[in-house]
């Protein structure tokens, strides 16, 4: 039981809640929304194996990309007091054992795409999405946005379930996208914004060692204005969808929602301060969560209720 928490803990397995209910939200509005009048069906079939897929690759791909992160980060984490307790520089598991759950992961993920046949977008998209999100891991190391890498590569989740229930009609109808965009914007900047909230902890660590974020860049006062920014950015984008989602069925509930998680990222920004960042793990998870958990509710029950 220690070692499956020690794996659990390495993946941060909790923390799929961050992306999860996006990509369930996601499928909703596929499933919810008519396909073109030239298809032969009006909506996307609700198929199990599909359902199936979608959580299986959600569940690979984060697993293989925080895997990743943490093998590829071993002796960052060694040398920052903050994380030195990890697993890996703290003994708990092997750096070889690490990165076969990475490749063992990664290979799971691609194979899950098969689940979604006879459409082939999720098979062939598989290995540069695994490859960008892979990357995430690497980009601190040479440029100051890799907390926008974060978030696109947690949008990528609306996006790709949205085209594995859809098929090729998102490709012979690029307008098909406009919902799931909308949403992925809204993601990337959310994620971007709480990561940049996040790093601030380790914005002295990053300036001694090279390495990029914006904290380390702009200092702590600056980076909670670019997190601000960022966040104003996510509340426009799920506005925008909000109003292009009514074929889709969002609508009041929706729109409540949206407004309560504009409060809430209020609140999350009113929980931390150049001069005290004690509370950054409560305004990261908690308030996170729940954010997650109202927009994907609130968008289901617009969908079919």
């Amino acid at each position: 039981m220690t070692k499956l928490n020690d794996w659990l803990g390495l993946i941060r397995f909790s923390h799929t809640i961050f992306a999860l209910p996006f990509a369930i939200l996601a499928a909703f509005l596929a499933w919810a929304t008519p396909l073109p009048e030239t298809s032969p069906v009006t909506y996307p079939q609700i198929r199990v194996q599909d359902i199936v897929g979608i959580l299986l690759c959600m569940v690979l791909a984060r697993s293989a990309a925080m895997a990743f992160n943490r093998w590829v980060d071993r002796r960052i984490d060694a040398a920052n007091p903050r994380t030195a307790t990890r697993h890996i520089p703290a003994g708990k598991l092997s750096a070889p054992a690490v990165l076969a759950f990475t490749v063992l992961c990664g290979v799971g993920f691609i194979a899950s795409t098969l689940l979604f046949l006879p459409n082939r977008l999720p098979l062939f998209a598989s290995v540069p999405v695994l490859l960008f999100l892979c990357g995430y891991s690497l980009a601190k190391r040479f440029t100051s946005s890799a907390h926008l890498w974060l978030g696109i590569a947690l949008s990528l989740s609306p996006i790709c379930v949205w085209a594995a229930i859809r098929g090729e009609v998102v490709v012979q109808h690029p307008s098909d996208f406009w919902v799931p965009g909308w949403l992925a914007v809204a993601v990337a900047f959310w994620v971007a914004g709480f990561d940049i909230i996040y790093s601030c902890q380790d914005a002295e660590f990053d300036a001694a060692e090279g390495l990029h974020s914006v904290p380390s860049r702009r200092g702590v006062s600056g980076a909670l204005r670019v997190a601000a920014v960022s966040h104003v950015a996510m509340i426009l984008a799920l506005g925008l969808l909000a109003w292009t989602g009514g074929s889709s069925g969002l609508g009041l509930v929706f729109l409540i929602a949206v407004m309560l998680t504009a409060a809430l990222v209020i609140y999350q920004h009113r929980l931390v301060s150049p001069s005290d960042l004690s509370r950054v793990n409560q305004a990261f998870f908690h308030t996170n969560a729940i954010v997650s958990l109202i927009l994907m509710t609130a968008g289901v029950i617009d969908c079919f209720v």
